[in-house]
Order: structure tokens, then sequence, then C-alpha cells
């Protein structure tokens, strides 16, 4: 029977077809499309863009070529799919809003994040970026493994030798069958540092590598709500984080402004803001007056104007709530490990991509050190050949062919068959002398080459060393700042026992930005001295508040309308030095004709501690703690203020304290706390001191045995003096003077209570910091002038005094006793490089002013 003969239809069980032919399909597509390598970190298609451009000769340092040309050798020697997907990957690759470091340069218009296409591959010019030269670099020497292509006509690598750990750099998502993978993108500085504390210590845990690895790190930036979430992927390989844009509020005109500066990652900026559009038309969020994208090359900008009578932070939440400005991001850390697909651990994937440069590095030595053996062999039969030029030269002459001279060669001098080429090869010139001493000095290099490589194959911590040496080298030439904050939110209490109790400094300004910073940023400086810079203001910001505490502690934020709210110290965000901090209207629903006067901090709320407060009229409570302990998102009245009268100051006391306060104009009372009675939450208080007119408190502390009491004036006059010369009188008096005021000290600015263990700071309103130990600081009688502390210009003057405990610092403590501290501060944080501080050390230890003879005690 002819094969024309033979029946062309064959019976086959269609169930076993199906299974079969479907798990060929599944595993073609988790193996060679959607799942990530582990140890380069690409999917195929991402692989075979790279190599080609390579191939090309598209490098860094090259000129751009039509995309069209990429695309058109991507899919006709590796990758047999459809141009527009090839294209769309590398679109992707060259997008900064996609990639956390771009992979392709790109020329031409590449999309936008409202979700405009590239354009046409034929307008569009590429190359390869300057980092992704590292994921091919040493690709030609031997380091990885070739495959033959779709139909057997090309060589593509299996893997590329990725100098730096891609897979967590830049992220993947990929939808295979039946699994999916979603890594998100991290900070290029910190995985480098989680590979090499891994080099270093191969038992260290995943939460040691959160040290380095505190998250990931998202192109567009915004912020991390929670480590649950992160620690939970790390530990396991699957977890989900919260993604939340970044905002400001500002006041404009008396009309509060959301201001969006960074929306989370894959977030399309047009349909978010259609999205906001529609719930403002569907009356679903009632408030926003104007909407409009006032985003240009230099960053993005939303600007949702609110009305006058909205609480701009409730409206905030509420868009958090409904739109894409907070979203979940799924993590799922699925990558091909030797060909099979895993979810992996932080520790794992780190370890593979460990692994992975162990290999790249040994036989790149393997390949260099066969190399460098490879031309010694030939120098020592170049050697041989220059010790007998003569002979040589006549056996070359009595030869008839190339070849009787080579095998001549060989058998008279013992020479191996490249050698005696060589040798045929060499050229007249090399017989000169210096000719031949290069080739004595290549052939010693080569030696000493020769042994230092094959030290590195024999021991693995030189290897290592390399590895680790490299990874420096690319983390110094590509490292930039983290772009994505994590933060602590409201909804996130779970996080509390995964965040590390320290202590920090806390800084709030006069218009109302808070930030945390470490306990150790001030250094003390000489009295007179002429400061540092402090946070980063605005030309008319100054900071109103500066506390030490912990992370793990209650803050008790009082304003001036009465009102207290309370945060974790952890929720406050940490910042450097210079960082002027997020508005305070961020974090607490303060009202905009509201600000902070009084921080506390508070470990537990204990029924045997107390509350003080002092307006600025004098008036005084007393109120127990624990009437504190509970107090909503939107804030308590702690006290009912009387009209045209804002709350000063609060302290923390046992029940049992002397109170000391002192006045604008110079006077001072020191009375029993007793004599206040407990009043609750919202009484109103009674006297405290009798003011003169145009009169108000600016100082109020707790007295403390073998204390000094500190003031200083306005143009920059202090000085101690002992705690006795203050008398307890009755509450009500009008107290007794406690600095003689002139017009060159100016008024008082600050009263506290001091001992030899505090440093204090100065402040002045041009944005001078100084901090000096208190002991530098003349001891005087009580109505003196003082002496000078710091010298303020013509257009500045002191803004206020804080108080920091040394021992606090140095014996990282923050409590003094069962209290905390509080730090009342009115300053500009902003350095005046202009101005000169210095005074004459003489000149700061007489006293400017003598007693005055005149002064009397007052009641």
């Amino acid at each position: 029977m002819s094969d024309q003969d033979k029946p062309r239809v064959k019976e086959i069980n269609i169930s076993q077809e199906m299974k079969t032919s479907f798990l060929d399909y599944a595993m073609s597509v988790i193996v060679s499309r959607a799942l990530p390598d582990v140890r380069d970190g690409l999917k195929p298609v991402h692989r075979r863009i790279l190599y080609a451009m390579n191939e090309l000769g598209m490098t860094a340092e090259k000129a751009y070529k039509k995309s069209a040309r990429i695309v058109g050798e991507v899919i006709g020697k590796y990758h047999p799919h459809g141009d527009s997907a090839v294209y769309e990957t590398m679109v992707r690759m060259a997008q900064d809003f996609s990639y956390r470091y771009m992979l392709v340069d790109g020329h031409g218009n590449f999309g936008s994040i409202d979700g405009d296409s590239a354009a046409a591959m034929r307008y569009t010019e590429a190359k390869m970026s300057k980092i992704s030269m590292e994921l091919v670099r040493d690709i030609n020497k031997d380091t990885i493994n070739y495959q033959e292509n779709y139909d057997g006509s090309e060589m593509e690598p299996v893997v590329l030798p990725a100098r730096f750990p891609n897979l967590l750099v830049n992220g993947t998502s990929g939808i295979a069958v039946g699994m999916a993978t979603n890594i998100p993108p991290h900070h290029l500085g910190e995985v480098i540092d989680g590979v090499l504390a891994l080099s270093k210590n191969p038992e260290i845990t995943n939460s040691e590598l959160m040290e380095h690895i505190p998250g990931p790190d998202f192109p567009t930036g915004a912020e991390i709500v929670g480590i649950s979430g992160i620690r939970r992927a790390y530990e396991t390989g699957k977890g989900s984080i919260t993604i939340r844009a970044k905002a400001e509020i500002e006041d404009r005109n008396g009309k509060p402004w959301i201001i969006v500066n960074e929306i989370p990652y894959q977030v399309n900026k047009a349909r978010l803001i259609e999205k906001i559009a529609e719930l403002v038309r569907d009356k679903k969020i009632d408030g926003i007056t104007d909407l409009r994208d006032e985003s240009d090359r230099n960053g993005m900008r939303i600007v949702i104007e609110c009305r006058r009578d909205i609480n701009a932070n409730v409206l905030l939440n509420n868009l958090y709530k409904q739109t894409a400005l907070q979203t979940s991001f799924g993590i799922n850390m699925l990558a091909l490990v030797n060909g099979q697909p895993k979810v992996l651990a932080l520790k794992e994937v780190l370890y593979h991509y460990l692994e992975h440069q162990r290999d790249v590095i040994r036989r790149r030595t393997i390949f260099e050190l066969k190399k460098a053996e490879a031309r010694a062999h030939i120098l020592e039969g170049l050697r041989i050949a220059l010790d007998h030029i003569d002979e040589i030269i006549a056996l070359i002459r009595g030869s008839q062919t190339t070849d009787i001279a080579r095998e001549g060669l060989m058998e008279k001098f013992e020479l191996s068959r490249d050698q005696a080429q060589a040798i045929l090869d060499m050229r007249l010139q090399r017989l000169t002398g210096l000719e031949r001493d290069k080739i004595e000095s290549e052939y010693a290099e080569l030696i000493a080459k020769i042994k230092e490589l094959k030290e590195i194959l024999a021991d693995d911590e030189k290897l290592l060393d390399i590895i680790r040496e490299e990874l420096t080298d690319i983390r110094d030439r590509f490292n930039d700042e983290r772009r994505t904050a994590i933060t602590i939110g409201e909804d996130s209490l779970e996080d509390e026992d995964l965040i590390p109790r320290q202590n920090v400094v806390i800084t709030l300004s006069h218009n109302g930005y808070i930030k945390r910073i470490p306990v150790s940023t001030y250094r003390s400086q000489k009295r007179g001295g002429r400061g540092i810079q402090g946070m980063g203001t605005h030309d008319d910001d100054f900071v109103r508040h500066l506390f030490i505490t912990n992370s793990h502690d209650h803050l008790l934020f009082f304003s001036n309308k009465g009102k207290v709210y309370r945060l974790k110290g952890y929720e406050i965000p940490a910042l450097s030095r210079t960082a002027k901090g997020i508005p305070i209207i961020n974090l607490l629903q303060i009202d905009q004709d509201e600000y902070i006067s009084t921080v506390i901090p508070i470990e537990e709320f204990k029924e045997d501690k107390f509350l003080f407060f002092m307006t600025n009229e004098g008036v005084v409570k007393r109120t127990n703690l624990q009437a504190f302990a509970n107090i909503r998102r939107g804030g308590l009245f702690a006290i009912n203020l009387r009209e045209n009268d804002e709350l000063h100051a609060v302290r923390l006391t046992d029940g049992n304290k002397e109170i000391i306060a002192g006045t604008r104009k110079g006077m001072s009372i020191r009375f029993h706390e007793t004599d206040v009675r407990f009043m609750g939450r919202t009484a109103t208080g009674v006297k405290g001191v009798a003011l003169q007119e145009d009169d108000q408190v600016v100082g109020m502390d707790i007295i403390e045995e073998g204390h000094d009491v500190l003031i200083v004036t306005e143009k920059g006059f202090g000085k101690r003096t002992p705690i006795d010369e203050y008398r307890v009188q009755s509450r009500g008096g009008k107290g007794i003077k406690t600095c003689n005021i002139t017009e060159k000290n100016g008024n008082l600015i600050s009263l506290k209570v001091v001992s030899d263990d505090n440093d204090i700071m100065v402040i002045t309103t041009s944005g001078v910091i100084i901090r000096m130990h208190v002991s530098e600081i003349s001891q005087t009688g009580r109505i003196t002038q003082g002496v000078r502390l710091i010298r303020v210009g013509e257009d500045e003057h002191v803004s206020t005094v804080a108080r920091v405990n040394i021992a606090d610092e140095e014996d990282d403590l923050i409590e003094d006793g069962d209290e905390k501290e509080a730090i009342d501060i009115d300053a500009v944080e902003e350095l005046s490089q202009e101005k000169d501080l210095t005074t004459d050390p003489a000149a700061e230890e007489q006293s400017i002013a003598e007693l005055d003879d005149d002064a009397e005690e007052k009641e």
C-alpha cells in the first residue's frame, strides 16, 4: 500500500490529547514566557531584547537607533511572537514610571503616566541604558550558558550575567498558567547591601535582612503604609502592602488646598483625576471646589481646592478610601529556580542571586586563567626564540615550506604547535631590545596574574571579596535617594510590635511641619558661638516644639485652642536634620487657625500623674492624666478657654510639685500646685498669676530642688538664679521681679528650671540655633539683666529657648525619674550664613547690668 493510500486520519483519545497539549502549553508559558529567572530577574523577552541590542552594538555610549530595527532583530532571531508584544515590552523598559532603574534609554515618545501609548516603533529610537550594561557585562567571557534559538540557526543566552540583583531592583509581574508573579521594585543600594550582608553572614535571618532592605521602593514614590505586609512577604514570599499617595495640605487665601505630588505605582493619573471628578459629580464626596492637573516635566502636581468650611484632612482620608490615591499591591515572589517555578522568601532570592554571581565570577576567572595561560605559553616560545634567534633563522631559511619549518622548530626546541606558529608569525621588529623587554615584562605580569587567578579559584572567600567589591562599585555608581517612604498608618496597629524601640527628637515648626530625627543630632557648642543649621524651613517658618521621646510613647498634642490630640512616636515620619518635615494637618485633624502649643510624651496613663495647665492670661488648671487616656482621632477639649485667651503650656506632674511662671514684663510667681484643686477635663481653671496691662505668661515650669531658674530675653541676654531666691507665694498674686527689663536686653522671652546636667538651645527668628551647657551661663541675682548668650542683629531677636537633658543623650535614656520632658520652642531652624555671632569671651563673663537699687518685690 502506497503512502497515498494510507488513511490520513489518526484516531486518538481526545481527553489524553487535551491533557498532554495543555500541559505542554502551560509549561511553555511558565518557563519560556511569563516568569522571570531568579538569577537575572528577566523574562525571556526582556533578556532577548537586551541581548539583541548588545549584539547590535546599541550600547549606552553609542548613538540611538530606530526601535523598529531592534524589534526586527529580536523577532527575527530570538522571539517568534508579535512585534507589538516585543515593542510594548521595550517601551516599558524605557519608562521612568514603570521601571525603578530603566534598562532601555529611549529617545522620543515612550508614553506617559496618564496612559498615553508610545509612538510607533518607526518613530522612536533607543539604546541600552548605562545600568543595563551591567546585566550583560562579562557575557563574552564564558560566564553563562547558551541555547539554540527557536529554529536552531542562532544561539541565545539561557541567563545574563546580571552583575546587580535585577529581580528585586526592578521587580516584575507576569501571569502564567495557574500561577502569577508580582515582585515590586526595590532600591538598588539597599538590595546590594542585603547581598553584601548575606555574603558575610550566611546565617542571617529575613528580619536582619530587613535592616538593609526595609521595603519596596517604587519609581513613582508615594508611601507604603505599615510594615507587617512587607515582613510577611519577605518571610513567606507572599504578602500585601498598602500604597498611599503623598499629599500636602496648604492654606491658600483661607481655603485649604490638597496638593498631590506622588501617586501609587501603576496608577493612571488621568483616570485617577476622572474618578475624583465622578465622585464629586455624584455627590459621593463633598467640599471640592476645583480639581486640576498642574503636572509638567518637572514633576507631578494634582491640585484639589476645598471649600473654606471643609476639614481638608478628613476629605483627604475619604479620597484615600474611595479612589486610587490609596491602593494595595499584592506581592508574590514567584520565580524560576533551575527551571522550576518557586515562591521565594527574601533570603532565598538573595541566596540564589549570590550563587549565580559565584558561578559567573568562577567561570570568568577560569576563562581569564585559560587566556592568560595560553598567552604565557606563547610568550615562553617567543622567549626561547629570542634566546636562539640565529639557529631559528637558519632553520627557517633552510626549510622549503612553512609546515617543514614548524615541524623543525617543534622538534629541535621542544615547542608546541602554537608556539612554533607564533615564532613563524613573529615580525622582525620583535628582535629589538625594547621589544624583548616588553615580552619579558608581559610574561612576568602574566605569571603573577595566573598565580592570582588560581588563588581565587582555590579560595572561596577571595571569590566573595571580588563579588563584594564589584557590587559595591555598582552601588556607588548608580545609587540614588529612596523615593518611597515607609510610614505607620492609623490602620496598622498590628505593626507596633515590629517597630524597634528607639529614642528620637521630634520637632514641630510654626507652619505645622513635623518630623523625627536621631537624638544626638545637635552637638554642644561654646556659649556665644555661631550655631548650626537646623531643619530646612521656609523663610517665614520656625520651629515651635522640640522634645526627646521614645518611638513607642504616646504623644499628647495640646493646641492653643485648648484641644488635645494623640499620636504614637513612630507615627511621626523619620526625616533628615535639614528636611522641613510633613504638615501636621496630615496627621492631626486640627483647624486652620489652630496650632500646637505643647507636646508631652507619655509612656503610660497612671492614676498618680497629673497635667498642669497655664494659659497666656495666667489661668491655671490641674487634671488627672487618666482623663486623657482615650482620645478620639479628631481630638478632645482639654481646657475651656475664656475669650481671647490661649493655652500657653502644659506640664506633667506627680500632684505634689511647685510651679514657677514668668511673664513678658519680667515678673515671676512660685506657688504649690496643691493650691489648685482637681478639675475635670473641660473645666476653665482659676487665676494663677495677676498680670499687668499688656503682659502675658512667657514661661511655666516645675520647681526641682538644687536647680536654678534660667531666664532669657529677646535680645540674647540670660542668667541663672538659685531657686531659693524665689520664695513661695499664694497663687493669684502679681509675683516678684525676676529680671530687670531694659531697652538693652528686651522683654522676657523664656523662663525655665535647669540644672548643670542640662544643655540649652537658644534660637533666633533669623534661623540661628546654638547649643550650650547651662554651667557656662553666669549665675547672678534675681533682678539683674544677665549676660549675653548670643548676639542678635537689629532685625532679629531670640524666639525661645529649649532645654536638653545631657543624660538622656549620653545614656540613651528619655526618662527623668518617672517624668518626661516637654520642650516648647519658638524658633527658626535655618542657618544664616552671613551673620557672625561670635562674642568676646571676656565680655561674656562680665555682668552687663548691675543690681537695680530701686527694684521692689511686689506681691
